[in-house]
């Protein structure tokens, strides 16, 4: 069975700062420079600036947080996520959507997921599987909220979002 990866890492202390950004559904797509590191892999280009607009995007709009299936195919979709200690969240959540910004379809959320602060490191890792298509990007978005479901602007410090997708999916 063949398999095509997309792997890309933003870190705070190579790239800067991240500006938390709600959009309307009280979330942050996590953006992602449009560089090769150690650790992100884009050799069938999912993660292309030239993508989903007449211009290209440059870091870190919005579109720097789409990967844009190059296949067909079952997707297994992972994210890790290291918070900063500069807030006092109650709780963290995180999400996979598909077309996050609207260039198609519109928004599908999906494998909603919330956790409580540990009273160590806030350090999140998240997996989900579905079918992904080209044409429709696929992002990472994550929130943390105070009292009353606040949304706070705790600092993200590290982040990652990988796609891999199966292409050879049997049929009966």
């Amino acid at each position: 069975m063949s398999l095509v990866i997309c792997s890309l890492l933003w870190d705070a202390a190579q790239a800067g700062k991240q500006q938390i950004v709600y959009d309307r559904d009280g979330y942050h797509l996590v953006r992602f420079p449009y560089t090769e590191s150690q650790e992100s892999y884009d050799p069938w280009k999912m993660h292309d600036p030239a993508h989903g607009g007449g211009r290209p995007s440059k870091y870190p709009d919005a579109r720097s947080g789409l990967i844009w299936p190059s296949h067909d195919g079952w997707g297994v979709v992972s994210a890790l996520v290291f918070w900063g200690a500069d807030s006092d969240p109650r709780e963290y959540r995180a999400r996979f959507v598909r077309d996050p910004l609207g260039t198609g379809d519109g928004p599908d959320s999906t494998a909603t997921t919330d956790s409580a602060p540990t009273g160590g490191g806030q350090y999140r890792q998240y997996n989900w599987q579905m079918f992904v298509h080209p044409g429709t990007p696929v992002g990472f978005k994550v929130s943390a909220r105070g009292r009353g479901d606040t949304k706070i602007k705790t600092p993200l410090v590290h982040a990652q979002f990988k796609l891999a997708i199966h292409t050879d999916v049997k049929r009966p």
